[in-house]
């Protein structure tokens, strides 16, 4: 696993056996079995929690959103642009014949 091989292993007890003493040595072992299942068990909870897949179909589906919803902005502006451009042709008109209006009117007085 880490490249350790049995000569290791068994110095590295030997040494926990002398620095720790034979009747803590077995508490801590439990200790140490403990703490590595509990570690175990919270990084498949993480992994679990974050589960890539789903989270790369939700980025995915939030891309799509995004693109419909600038796309259709994009349309309502052109749409919005060419109202515009209607209303001050048909502005334009109006006024043309407003004006003619006026001086038929100004024509009719006299």
């Amino acid at each position: 696993m880490f490249g350790i091989g049995m000569p290791e292993l068994i110095i590295i007890f030997v040494i926990a056996l002398i620095v720790i003493g034979p009747k803590k040595l077995p508490d801590l072992a439990r200790a140490l079995g403990r703490g590595m299942a509990e570690f175990r068990k919270a990084t498949e909870e993480v992994r679990a929690n974050l589960n890539i897949g789903d989270v790369e179909e939700e980025i995915k589906g939030m891309e799509e959103e995004l693109a419909d919803s600038v796309s259709g902005l994009i349309k309502e502006s052109e749409t919005g642009e060419e109202t515009e451009a209607k209303d001050d042709i048909e502005s334009d008109s109006n006024k043309g014949e407003n004006e003619k209006g006026i001086t038929e009117k100004k024509e009719d007085d006299r």
